[in-house]
């Protein structure tokens, strides 16, 4: 059973209202013209969103792990775009600084993603490694008094407009995956190029695009955090990244499902309302069961880390489960409205194509299993 505080209570107040006036009244606009919400991130900075988790000194406002989740469950339920690029800022591109920088890096790169002077993004899957991130080929090369990279990105969240980059790159091929580094790269550093915009079945208004890197000269000091830890360093920011993932799928099915149920009572048929038929009530039951399971499952992961304790294994099943439970129950409420559930005027349909990419990103569903399974045989005495 989850017990919110009252801060947390105040948190969900205040982003569900900026939400709804601030942020849903824009879902359908960016997502048909693709566009960023800048004027939303804008916002969200004066409300100190974007640096939600991180020290006041850096500019955060120095909030828990169950607010940051919070908050973007609220987000998730007005726009799904917005929420995706505010996670890869927050979660993806600053936390990385925040946990392993320098006192220099943070103050230089922190401190501006934490205000929203400036926008993050994470950099790890290239076009030959998605889920076999141990095997990326970008190529960082020590010269002097810095690194030459070499190699691309694709998929890239917020390459677009980010100006902070944390990339991944191979910093000593014989070592595998214990060879690889991140680093702290600028938008602007000369042989870094944003590559073009993909065009998206969903999530469309958050930018997804390439990245290419051609003798790209990085200083010494952009080194992140230890000299061939950046495997274990993205692997821990992508369990934290995975609980911000459900969040946003159990922000959707939460708003899917609201509707589903809404127009079920509105909606008549055979002289009766539809929801008074036990093909619908049992569709809404099972979507609502869903969501409380995936209520659960995300906020005890998101527990078990803002209390410093393993949270691999929940990680993983709340991304696995949620992120289907979503997909499933936008479905189900597209189902639920018949024709009307397939244009865009009632927005389930966008639920529905925001939903699929959660069962991909940070980890498809597959790999989620074979990570709860590992996890599972690991502690198999302990069953």
């Amino acid at each position: 059973m989850i017990n919110f505080s009252e801060e947390h209570e105040m948190v969900r107040k205040m982003v569900r209202d900026f939400a709804r006036n601030e942020v849903a009244p824009k879902a359908i606009e960016i997502d048909e013209n693709e566009t960023f919400p800048h004027e939303t991130f804008k916002k969200m900075a004066e409300l100190n969103l974007l640096g939600l988790p991180f020290d006041e000194k850096y500019g955060g406002a120095g909030m828990d792990y169950i607010s940051y989740t919070i908050t973007l469950e609220e987000l998730a339920r007005a726009c799904a775009s917005t929420a995706l690029s505010y996670s890869a800022h927050v979660s993806l591109a600053a936390t990385p600084i925040d946990h392993y920088g320098t006192e220099e890096q943070k103050e230089k790169y922190l401190k501006p993603l934490a205000t929203g002077e400036k926008l993050g993004s994470f950099c790890l899957t290239e076009p030959n490694a998605g889920s076999d991130a141990a095997h990326i080929q970008t190529r960082a090369v020590k010269k002097g008094n810095g690194w030459v990279l070499n190699g691309s990105k694709m998929w890239i969240t917020n390459a677009a407009v980010a100006d902070i980059f944390v990339v991944a790159a191979v910093t000593d091929p014989e070592k595998g995956s214990h060879g690889i580094s991140n680093f702290i790269i600028e938008r602007g550093t000369p042989g870094f190029e944003v590559g073009k915009k993909e065009k998206k079945c969903g999530m469309r208004g958050s930018p997804t695009s390439m990245l290419h890197f051609t003798d790209c000269f990085i200083p010494e000091e952009n080194l992140l955090g230890e000299y061939n830890r950046g495997y274990a360093q993205f692997l821990e920011t992508l369990d934290g990244g995975r609980v911000g993932i459900a969040a946003q799928a159990l922000g959707i099915a939460k708003e899917a499902f609201k509707r589903a149920m809404l127009y079920a009572q509105e909606r008549k048929q055979f002289g009766r309302k539809i929801g008074d038929f036990q093909a619908i009530q049992f569709k809404l039951a099972d979507m609502a069961t869903k969501i409380y399971a995936s209520e659960e499952m995300i906020y005890n992961a998101a527990w078990l880390k803002q209390n410093g304790k393993p949270y691999k294994k929940e990680a993983g099943m709340a991304k696995l489960f949620a992120t289907e439970a979503a997909t499933e129950i936008a479905n189900q409420a597209i189902q639920i409205h018949g024709g009307m559930g397939y244009v865009k005027e009632t927005e389930v349909e966008r639920m529905w194509r925001d939903a699929k990419l959660l069962e991909i990103g940070e980890g498809t569903s597959e790999v989620q299993r074979l990570v709860i399974y590992r996890q599972v045989r690991d502690a198999l005495e302990q069953l």
